[in-house]
């Protein structure tokens, strides 16, 4: 398997190269040279291989067919090393949680962070520290998180051999809960950095960062963030989870509607849509930060100055320049990279938008990749974790409610829908208080996790001061 870059770039790579690369050298996002097509009777078997073997097997068989320059039992192992009911809380990794007739919750929050992150950090942390230890070589992760990815990089990655994890997070923006998540670590390889900005300007570094291929090579810069391959190849495994979890047999198809603002999580999902996965539609959730209900809905697709960027009570989603998007636009223009860097390097870059409306590709939006979209307030997110809990006993979070509501908006008679959980409740106990007047469940492993001591540097939203203290902290 070959991969490519969403901007033309097409000198051959294989997974292991791009996996400690992050972006390509020409600014785009790497994206195989192809989707390996799952047949019916393959699609039979990767079912029979979920029931019977569970969600690490799953991982392994569709993880093969991108990763063929790891050894198929070292693969194996990794997998079966990641997915472990330990780790997971539960055997079933990521089970289905009724909420309504024909409405189903897929948990994706029990992992060491309680975020949906770490379906795919953990794996990431393993797929690191065996590669690096097989080149002899050592990596500094540069992170941007908006509230979960920073814990969940920073869980799976701290004690790793030949590891170090620079993280940016926008200064005073997170839940106090996520915050403590990440400042509270100690470990010397971990370097949590707050940034005068929000989480865009976060964001932005990274990206300049990963520009700066002089520096990059230099200090040997990677990525966890959800511009890096690896980490959305291992979300696509739990679509074909959920899948096999809501139908009985692959003759039925399925909607997932998925809280996105950063559209990693729901790429994934358009992923195992072309493989050839049953499913009818993605329904991208979004908060008060629209920027892609505004794009599936006219085919504009502008970005927020900072200043613009609302501050909302589900933060996760604060984002207003979608980095996957792109590799969605890439497919949707019919894998034209010269088409793709004139809307993502040159149009963003000077009118801060670009406009499909006129173009026939849009309608494919949702006529072939079968994309919708909807949007949710800080009312709606209240009323939405209100009803679920008065119905069902199920306390969800913001982001999560912000999925259920849309999902609802969507539904179709005789399709399963299947909305993606993002975090647990505790993560943002103000808001649920506000909601439900009591404070949501603590896990004991988190009790009085806000008064640790912290390590953390406050910094503006400046590449050249983070590129100081790399330099430093790299000596």
């Amino acid at each position: 398997m070959q991969y490519l870059s969403t901007r033309g770039d097409a000198t051959p790579r294989r997974f292991c190269d791009i996996l400690l690369e992050g972006l390509a050298p020409d600014g785009g996002l790497y994206l195989p040279v192809h989707y390996p097509q799952v047949t019916a009777s393959e699609l039979q078997r990767l079912r029979r291989v979920h029931a019977s073997q569970g969600y690490a097997a799953l991982a392994f068989e569709i993880l093969s067919l991108y990763i063929d320059d790891i050894p198929a039992a070292d693969l194996k192992a990794i997998c079966e090393k990641t997915y472990t009911a330990q780790a997971f809380g539960t055997a079933a990794i990521v089970p289905l949680k009724p909420l309504e007739p024909g409405l189903w919750l897929e948990a994706l929050s029990n992992g060491p962070t309680l975020a949906f992150k770490d379906m795919a950090m953990q794996l990431l942390g393993h797929l690191f520290e065996y590669e690096l230890a097989r080149r002899g070589e050592t990596l500094n992760i540069l992170g941007a998180t908006s509230g979960d990815t920073g814990s969940a990089a920073e869980y799976a990655m701290r004690g790793k051999q030949g590891i170090r994890v620079f993280m940016l997070s926008p200064h005073g923006r997170m839940s106090a809960f996520q915050q403590a998540q990440m400042f509270s670590l100690q470990d010397a390889n971990i370097h949590n950095i707050a940034i005068e900005g929000v989480f865009d300007d976060c964001q932005d570094i990274v990206k300049a960062v990963s520009n700066d291929l002089e520096f990059k090579r230099k200090y040997r810069i990677g990525t966890v963030n959800s511009i890096n391959w690896a980490r959305l190849l291992a979300q696509v495994v739990y679509y074909f989870a959920g899948y096999f979890s809501a139908t009985r047999s692959n003759d039925e198809r399925v909607d997932f509607t998925v809280p996105s603002g950063n559209f990693g999580n729901v790429c994934a999902g358009h992923v195992a849509r072309m493989m050839g996965l049953p499913i009818e539609r993605l329904v991208v959730a979004t908060n008060e930060n629209d920027v892609l209900d505004e794009f599936f809905r006219t085919g504009i697709y502008r970005v927020r100055a900072s200043s613009d960027t609302h501050e909302t009570s589900s933060p996760s989603m604060d984002i207003s320049k979608a980095s996957n998007f792109e590799r969605f636009v890439f497919d949707l223009l019919g894998r034209d990279g010269a088409a793709t860097r004139a809307l993502f390097d040159d149009a963003l870059r000077q009118h801060g938008r670009f406009d499909l409306s006129g173009d026939a590709a849009f309608r494919q939006a949702r006529e072939r990749y079968g994309f919708e979209s909807g949007k949710s307030t800080h009312a709606d997110r209240l009323a939405t974790i209100r009803a679920v809990h008065a119905e069902r006993g199920v306390t969800i979070d913001p982001h999560t409610a912000d999925a259920v509501k849309v999902a609802r908006e969507h539904r179709q008679a005789g399709v399963p829908m299947v909305a993606l959980e993002t975090a647990l409740p505790i993560k943002f106990a103000v808001t649920i208080e506000e909601a439900l007047g009591h404070p949501p469940e603590r896990p004991a492993a988190f009790e009085g996790i806000e008064q640790l001591p912290r390590r953390v540097r406050v910094l503006p939203a400046d590449v050249a001061q983070v590129k100081r203290l790399m330099t430093e902290e790299c000596q």
